[in-house]
């Protein structure tokens, strides 16, 4: 299959946002996306950095109504200054709503599917958090083990619910073959949270972090988005204040931390599929939550202008290279001259992402918790 044939699950950009292209400058992104529009040639895949799709069923969440989420989301994204002219960015339109849940899935997944064997970056929009299960699918198909982050206010394990968002992730942490190294959630809240579903979890070896933890230090979660290959944020993961459509809690995360989980993603060398879920157009003031996904776009291309300029791991002269024990273990930390981050050697000779906390603690002869969560899962 190649990217042209996949018009037959995709629906192109509608016409009223067509329309408004007309009134974009150059200088904002409406002006510059290749956009697919009905009776035009298809978007230039091979030329874009990221491809956006969009994904309009929420009935995962139990919303059974006729979604347009992905393009109240593109209305405002479009409208935003393009201040990162060198990332160039496709909008294939969005998927077509199968006859069934599943059907959705099978779309979902064969069009990220074939973006990833064209090594693009896939941004997806809209659609119930669930929807990460076809996300997840399309790397199986590949047989690629991968990390996971998902960033959600409630841990999707909830089998007494019959809606598929609150359970996806059973499915997705115990199917055979399982194609999942690492699982890392960030954002919990503890009062929405079974504790039973903590330590299921951690018996597995994932790590979960409390939106608290999170907030006190947020550049702590980096190193696990870092190594991510699929990254999946929910919007209730954010205030009710900042993103009015979340009616779950008036807790979270700020517009401005989820911003910067984005960014964390977009400057990921190995993040290859992310998604945005759980957005409710119906319940949105003013298209608020709707402008906040779109700036959290924004961020995604910052992350991703910013992760070139960070140097290849080969060139050792862009690191600054720190060489220590701790525990009776001798081990070399790197950091970038270019960007600041840091990396770990661990027991068997890799090195991993990690923080400069980390370095600190094994400055004063103790294991970091990480190096020891990587220990155990091998």
């Amino acid at each position: 299959m190649n990217v042209e044939s996949l018009v037959e699950f995709l629906e192109p950009v509608p016409i009223d946002i067509i329309a408004n292209e007309q009134t974009y400058l150059d200088s904002q992104i409406g002006g510059q996306v290749d956009m697919y529009v009905a009776d035009a040639t298809f978007p230039d895949v091979e030329a874009a950095d990221v491809v956006l799709v969009g994904c309009n069923d929420m009935r995962g969440a139990s919303i059974h109504s006729h979604s347009s989420g992905a393009d109240a989301v593109r209305e405002a994204f479009y409208q935003l200054f393009y201040w990162h002219k060198e990332i160039k960015i496709a909008d294939l339109g969005t998927v077509k709503r199968g006859a069934t849940l599943v059907d959705s899935y099978a779309a979902l997944k064969t069009v990220v599917l074939e973006l990833m064997a064209k090594g693009k970056k896939v941004m997806v929009i809209g659609g119930s958090h669930d929807q990460t299960l076809a996300l997840y699918q399309a790397f199986a198909d590949m047989q690629k083990i991968i990390d996971v982050v998902c960033v959600d206010a409630v841990i999707d394990l909830n089998m007494d619910s019959p809606a598929p968002a609150d359970q996806f992730l059973i499915q997705m942490l115990t199917a055979e073959p399982n194609f999942l190294k690492h699982y890392n959630h960030l954002g919990f809240q503890s009062y929405l949270t079974h504790p039973n579903m903590l330590q299921t979890i951690d018996k597995l070896r994932f790590d979960c972090v409390r939106v608290g933890v999170v907030k006190e230090n947020i550049e702590e979660v980096e190193p696990a988005i870092r190594n991510a290959q699929l990254f999946s944020f929910d919007m209730s993961a954010i205030q009710h204040a900042h993103a009015p459509a979340n009616w779950l809690t008036p807790n979270g995360f700020t517009g401005e931390e989820a911003c910067k989980l984005m960014q964390f993603a977009g400057m990921s060398h190995t993040v290859q599929v992310m998604g945005i879920f759980g957005y409710n157009v119906e319940q949105d003031t003013h298209h608020l939550t709707a402008k906040q996904i779109a700036h959290m776009l924004w961020y995604m291309l910052d992350g991703m202008l910013k992760s070139r300029q960070e140097a290849r791991f080969e060139e050792k002269e862009h690191f600054n290279s720190f060489h220590l024990a701790f525990a009776e273990f001798d081990t070399v930390f790197m950091q970038s001259k270019k960007t600041g981050r840091w990396w770990m050697q661990t027991f068997d000779g890799k090195f991993i992402p990690c923080s400069k906390m980390d370095y600190i603690i094994a400055c004063t002869d103790e294991i970091p918790e990480r190096w020891l969560r990587y220990a155990e899962r091998l």
